[in-house]
């Protein structure tokens, strides 16, 4: 039996198939923005050939197949989305506008105001009210909601959001007025506030639910045509889409909840740097995948990923959990340009998968970081993806060449003034995401995946001083890997909006008691193993604004002291997160969170290789490359690296889907996984 792996990028849709010896393969095919199954389902053809088998058998043989997709974030980023409707109380339809009341920048005055996701003559008041409590102040009128639903129906709209006042506490009202509009408007996708995210703060409630509205058709359109190409090609097992907290979920739990697969890509990326963690026995890591059209950076501490619930993607405010991950637009594809002032930038605009950088020899024309590696000579053209695909390296030069003519400088120095920009800014990307958490990257290892990660990942370490890199030998499709690592999640919420002295034990054991009971009954209907649940609690001061997110998975609810005890791990939250705790303050106790887990069986390709007889391997090639001279480097074939081997640099190591750069006075030894491990400026020390 086989389990596979898909995760579609913004170039190429990476897959990974296990077999249940743990044999693991993997391929590369490009993607297709256009409709992303019919890349999935090309890459599934170029697997059953890497396997040696028909597609048909292949499929037939597969257990369990688990999919990260794009499309919720590229209707998101690119605005193509749903037409959506609003419906909300009367008199708060600008919520969406008014938001925190606080600017992304505060300091920039002349920052616009993000354009909403619907405009205002489609936000619709309703005559209704809920007390905060949940009781009914004002009943739900059927005039005025009948109203509302013919504008809707006279506007055009595809989807409808439904966010009432106090709902999180009440749903029936939502519940009434989606009910009404299936009815009357059978075509029209519904998504209430009550079933998205039921937990207090409107801004955050209706901006999520919007969301879902947005792109929920879209990914329930792509998730039902890609079933039925699955089906159609001889597919009978499971089918699950990774969602943004990491977890995997069966296709019509993604279909509902849209919005949570906003990061479905990226967090298989996460998973698979929290399983590298447990291997390595490296607790911490700054994962870092640098794709075709952009790099993701994100950290595991002590063999843990962090969870958020203040995500943001193209100004929209996206409250459900999510893996904390930081996305730069910068990739292979990121095309270098000079701005009026004469001064060279890289991206934000990428060459994506069509045409691609100039290299490519699809038409397209810009200078990009592509193109950069290939002159410099990290990049061999004529053995890209394995030489399958080989790179027109003329047509990078005449690339860089216009740009070099721009700026007045040769076609090298413009090539690696494109590779040092890159590097600065994925450089800085991981400063965000590490000094600004508190977290010294030096006292951590980078992580380095993604199809481009290799070429560049000794330049960004060095930048930040960090002094070690670990390659995975399946670092050019480890976010596909990873998603055959994530398990099977389900998470509920619910406010219980108190302060500490009036939040008893028996409220607390309460909320959990029937949480717990609520997660687990939804994910026993998905899935027959065992499954355990995850506690956590956001709570904050009196005073704050802002909660923190609290773990209380390994609180013993049947304590006496319960309440105190859980105020304490409040305060030791805050004081590692901030460096203080007022223990004198009152602790409101706002959100109970509970995540059921069921820990699906795998095989994650634990062969190991046979160790090295000799500790250094000849290099199956010698190039010229670019080390601020020109000279003449080894290049090695990975697969035929073995554990035991040292390397020092300059060199260059080659796999046919990933090139790794080994810079002067670095030295690579390869572990007993088959993976590199790469220490920098050891050669010099020495």
């Amino acid at each position: 039996m086989l389990t596979i792996g898909i995760d579609v990028g913004g170039t190429f849709t990476d897959l990974v198939a296990i077999d249940a010896t743990g044999r693991t393969v993997f391929a590369k095919s490009p993607s297709t923005p256009q409709d992303q199954s019919i890349g999935v389902m090309n890459g599934l053809n170029e697997l059953a050939q890497r396997l040696d088998m028909p597609r048909a058998d292949m499929l037939v043989a597969t257990q369990r197949l688990v999919h990260g997709t794009t499309v919720a974030t590229n209707a998101l980023l690119e605005r193509k989305g749903a037409k959506v409707a609003l419906l909300t109380t009367q008199g708060h339809r600008d919520v969406i506008e008014m938001r925190e009341g606080l600017k992304g920048n505060r300091y920039d005055l002349r920052t616009p105001p993000p354009e909403p996701l619907v405009p205002r003559e489609l936000r619709f008041g309703v005559r209704e009210r809920l007390r905060p409590n949940g009781d009914v102040l004002l009943p739900l009128d059927d005039g005025s909601l009948g109203e509302a639903i013919e504008l809707i129906r006279a506007s055009g709209a595809t989807s409808v959001a439904i966010c009432f006042l106090h709902a999180y506490r009440n749903p029936s009202h939502e519940i009434a007025a989606a009910e009404r509009l299936a009815r009357e408007l059978p075509g029209v996708s519904v998504s209430r506030s009550s079933d998205v995210l039921p937990q207090i703060k409107e801004y955050e409630r209706v901006s999520t639910t919007i969301v879902n509205a947005y792109v929920g058709p879209a990914v329930r359109h792509y998730l039902t045509r890609l079933e039925r190409r699955l089906a159609e090609a001889g597919f009978a097992g499971s089918l699950f889409i990774i969602l943004s907290h990491g977890g995997m979920a069966p296709v019509e739990e993604a279909g509902r909840l849209a919005a949570a697969t906003v990061l479905s890509g990226p967090a298989g990326g996460i998973s698979g740097s929290r399983r590298c963690a447990e291997l390595l026995a490296l607790p911490d890591l700054v994962p870092f995948d640098m794709g075709g059209t952009s790099t993701d950076i994100s950290l595991i501490a002590d063999g843990r990923a962090t969870l958020s619930a203040d995500g943001r993607l193209a100004d929209q405010r996206i409250a459900l959990r999510s893996l904390d991950i930081a996305s730069i637009a910068a990739g292979g594809g990121s095309i270098a340009s000079v701005d009026a002032g004469g001064i060279i930038r890289v991206g934000p605009e990428s060459a994506g998968a069509m045409p691609g950088p100039a290299s490519y020899g699809n038409g397209g024309t810009e200078p990009t970081v592509t193109d950069a590696n290939i002159l410099l000579g990290y990049l061999d053209a004529a053995a890209f993806m394995g030489g399958r695909r080989p790179l027109d390296r003329a047509a990078a030069e005449a690339a860089i060449d216009r740009l070099a003519a721009s700026l007045g400088v040769t076609r090298i120095e413009a090539a690696a003034g494109i590779y040092r920009l890159v590097n600065l800014k994925m450089a800085d990307g991981i400063r965000l995401m590490t000094l600004r958490r508190g977290v010294d990257p030096r006292k951590f290892a980078l992580l380095s995946f993604g199809g481009a990660a290799g070429l560049h990942a000794a330049e960004v370490a060095r930048e930040l001083d960090i002094k070690r890199i670990i390659v995975p030998t399946a670092a050019s499709v480890l976010s596909a890997w990873g998603m055959l690592t994530s398990d099977l999640r389900y998470e509920v919420s619910r406010t219980h909006f108190e302060a500490g002295t009036r939040t008893t034990a028996s409220d607390i054991r309460e909320i959990f008691a029937d949480l717990e009971e609520q997660a687990a009954k939804r994910l026993r209907s998905w899935f027959d193993g065992p499954v355990v649940t995850e506690r956590s609690a956001e709570m904050r001061y009196g005073e704050q604004v802002f909660e923190v997110d609290v773990p209380l998975s390994d609180v013993n609810l049947t304590a006496p002291a319960l309440v105190a005890e859980v105020e304490e791990r409040f305060h030791r939250r805050h004081e590692e997160l901030y460096t203080y705790a007022s223990r004198d303050q009152e602790v409101v106790f706002v959100n109970a969170r509970v995540a059921a887990v069921g820990a699906v069986p795998r095989s994650e390709g634990a062969n190991m290789p046979t160790p090295a007889t000799e500790p250094s391997a000849p290099p199956a090639s010698k190039r010229q490359a670019f080390f601020g001279t020109w000279c003449e480097v080894p290049v090695y074939a990975l697969e035929k690296l073995r554990p035991g081997h040292v390397l020092e640099g300059p060199a260059i190591i080659e796999a046919e889907t990933t090139t790794v750069v080994i810079n002067r006075d670095d030295r690579t030894m390869v572990n007993a996984l088959g993976w590199l491990d790469i220490e920098l400026g050891i050669c010099k020390e020495d």
